[in-house]
């Protein structure tokens, strides 16, 4: 049997908690090192985060959520339900928690060293999907042949073009250009006239993330993997022999270890484990529309906080950033502020006839960086807290993770991560 470099045995069988994006590729790659897998979830296969969102696999433009910018909306804005960034005004003890830290974190110094600690990873993020893509799994990556993010003034584009230039002072590559209004509406007739000014972003590329989530559980299955939807696991218990995954139905199953994916539920799980980082859910809305022209990639209005993308005949329009309990149902106020946010930016688009409407909690924590790494037991390790790039960064970090799962090895790209920072 093959051993770590503890000298440990490398496990057989590993259970995976969270059939979203993460979960998925962590259990792809842990079955690429000869690793059984089974695979649970509260619900089903990209019932979470990883169903509704905009699908964007945008490594270039990867930064830490908590930014001075965030600060400058201010407590009437947050306040505002339709406010991009909203906060309930009865925030219970936990959502206070993670506030005081995320408010912490948004400085520039802050968000600097957290923007180092994610360039090396997002250096390798298309290595995770061209793995997958090498190895069967049955979904398309689109390259975006334009991927454009549209304001209306130059004004509003200089926040951006801020950023970017601070993207790549901290080291990551980034290449954009740099359009008038007219030249942006000529590369996507679907912008509207109120559009003045916009940024065109090269190297990026985009997927439908729930045909993309299913077809990797597929795969999964197709290898031998076991997939338990439906099962809910109300706690993991670690013993000299293994560790025991129990479930709300009762019965518990041992095995040599567990990894915690399940998104912005994992906290309660991973607290026993020494894991003291608040992960809180930061819901983001979406819906699909007829439009005229489909545009050829994706369109993004940074000042509203809108993300649209082409996927199939319709355009999924995405946004908000809704610090709420994951479990609360969708919010229709937050739907009609996007679609009125969006309304005055797309050309012929149809927002009144919506279709699948949606919300999703992302897995978001106080300093933006996720947590990737073994826990204060060496048998349980967590994959989670994300935020808005557990689609872009899933397949990577699935594929580091179960590196250090096998081997006992910690790749450098996840050590900023480690759950017990």
């Amino acid at each position: 049997m093959p051993a770590t470099t503890s000298g440990n045995p490398a496990p057989r069988h590993v259970a995976v908690i969270g059939a979203g994006m993460v979960g998925l590729a962590t259990a792809w790659f842990l079955q690429e090192r000869g690793i059984e897998v089974t695979v649970l979830d509260r619900d089903d296969v990209a019932a979470g985060a990883s169903w509704g969102n905009a699908g964007w696999l945008t490594p270039g433009i990867t930064t830490p959520l908590p930014e001075p910018a965030v600060l400058r909306y201010g407590l009437r804005a947050l306040l505002s339900p339709a406010s991009p960034v909203y906060v309930p005004p009865r925030a219970d003890p936990h959502l206070l928690r993670f506030l005081a830290g995320f408010a912490r974190h948004s400085t520039a110094g802050r968000w600097k060293t957290a923007m180092r600690a994610y360039i090396p990873i997002n250096r390798r993020a298309f290595e995770g999907f061209d793995a997958l893509e090498a190895g069967g799994v049955a979904s398309t990556v689109n390259e975006a042949k334009s991927f454009i993010a549209a304001y209306r003034t130059e004004t509003e584009r200089s926040n951006l073009l801020d950023e970017l230039e601070h993207i790549r002072s901290a080291g990551q590559e980034i290449e954009f250009d740099v359009l008038t209004g007219a030249g942006a509406r000529e590369l996507e007739p679907a912008l509207s006239d109120d559009i003045g000014a916009a940024i065109r972003l090269h190297g990026q590329r985009f997927v439908d993330p729930g045909h993309y989530v299913h077809a990797l559980a597929a795969s999964v299955r197709a290898r031998g993997g076991s997939l338990m939807p439906k099962t809910d696991v109300v706690e993991i218990r670690d013993d000299r022999a293994g560790v025991r995954v129990v479930t709300g139905a009762g019965p518990s199953d041992r095995y040599d270890a567990v990894v915690l994916a399940g998104g912005a539920w994992i906290g309660k799980l991973a607290r026993r484990f020494g894991v003291r980082t608040t992960v809180q859910a930061g819901r983001g809305y979406s819906f699909s529309v007829g439009i005229e022209h489909l545009p050829a990639g994706p369109v993004y209005f940074p000042a509203q906080r809108v993300a649209c993308t082409p996927l199939g005949d319709r355009l999924r329009v995405a946004g908000m950033m809704e610090f709420r309990s994951a479990d609360a149902p969708l919010d229709p106020r937050r739907i009609a502020a996007i679609a009125d946010a969006a309304r005055p930016l797309l050309r012929n688009a149809d927002l009144n006839a919506r279709t699948d409407e949606w919300v999703g909690a992302r897995p978001c924590t106080p300093d933006g960086m996720p947590l990737i790494g073994p826990t204060r037991s060496p048998r349980v390790y967590l994959a989670g807290g994300h935020g808005m790039w557990g689609i872009t960064l899933g397949p990577i970090t699935g594929k580091l993770l179960a590196e250090q799962i096998a081997t006992g090895r910690q790749p450098a790209e996840t050590r900023p991560f480690t759950p017990l920072r």
